[in-house]
C-alpha cells in the first residue's frame, strides 16, 4: 500500500491587523488569522452581524483587543446569541486596557467568547 504525504510548503500565516479607533462592527476580512484593535478612550463596542448580513464559516475566530483605555463591550447583532463566562454572559466586556478576547462561531449566529473579559 502506497503512502502518500502531504507537505505544507506555504510560508507561515501571519496575523493581519485591522486597526479601529471606534466601535466596530466584524467583517469577513476579520475572521481566522486576523486582529481587530479597538483605541478608544470612551467605551466602545464590537459587533458580531447577524449571518444573514455576514456569512461567516462556522468555526470562523475573530480575535481582537482593546488597545486603548475604553472598554470593549462584544455585543451580538439581530438574531446572533453570545455565550461567555463574562458577568454579562451574552455581552461581555474586556477587563482592563490590552485585555484581549477570541469569538469562535459554533454554528449559524452562535458564538462563543473567551478571553481576558470581565
Amino acid at each position: 500500500m502506497a503512502v502518500s504525504l502531504l507537505t505544507n510548503t506555504s510560508a507561515t500565516p501571519t496575523l493581519t491587523i485591522n486597526a479601529q479607533s471606534a466601535s466596530y462592527t466584524a467583517v469577513l476580512a476579520d475572521g481566522n488569522n486576523a486582529l481587530v484593535t479597538l483605541s478608544n478612550a470612551s467605551a466602545n463596542t464590537f459587533t458580531i452581524p447577524p449571518n444573514s448580513s455576514v456569512a461567516f464559516p462556522v468555526g470562523t475566530v475573530l480575535n481582537f483587543a482593546q488597545t486603548g483605555a475604553g472598554q470593549t463591550t462584544i455585543t451580538q447583532g439581530s438574531g446572533v446569541t453570545i455565550t461567555s463566562v463574562g458577568a454579562t454572559a451574552s455581552a461581555p466586556k474586556t477587563r482592563v486596557q490590552y485585555s484581549a478576547a477570541s469569538c469562535i462561531q459554533t454554528s449559524a449566529n452562535n458564538w462563543l467568547v473567551l478571553g481576558d473579559i470581565a
